[in-house]
């Protein structure tokens, strides 16, 4: 389980450090992809698998089901961490993500999802002004 958030640096090269917390549930392996609300996903391999398996069980027919799966499928790399913890962001990714140098890197349960900061502050201002009427709605 992915929880908490944490601010990092993209280095040189496009690496980012993925917090230590995070690092042993990617050991295994792990596929970073476009996300939703412009962020990036990094999900642990076997998750992606997972989720690749459910999607191919969606409609061919149909034509968002088309479009999603591709989506996520062609803007997705399997990415490894190096020694010092670091994956490579690769720059269509970040491109995509509007990514420039301050990531937030927060657990989102089953995936990481990778933001620029900036971005990221938007988001959760705009999240935590209705969150109450959306627990509502969620009858959690």
């Amino acid at each position: 389980m992915f929880i908490g958030q944490y601010e990092h640096h993209l280095e040189a090269k496009n690496r980012l450090s993925i917090p230590s917390k995070f690092r042993s549930q990617l050991a295994k392996g792990a596929v970073l992809s476009q996300g939703l609300d412009g962020c990036l996903f990094l999900y642990p391999k076997a998750t992606w698998d997972l989720l690749i398996s459910k999607l191919s069980q969606l409609p061919l027919t149909r034509g968002d089901a088309r479009s999603f799966t591709r989506s996520l499928s062609y803007g997705a790399v399997e990415v490894e961490t190096d020694s010092l913890g670091r994956i490579l962001i690769p720059d269509y990714l970040r491109a995509y993500g509007s990514i420039k140098n301050t990531c937030m890197i927060a657990g989102a349960i089953e995936r990481v999802e990778i933001w620029d900061k900036s971005k990221f502050d938007s988001y959760m201002t705009t999240v935590n002004s209705h969150r109450e009427s959306v627990a509502e709605k969620l009858a959690l």
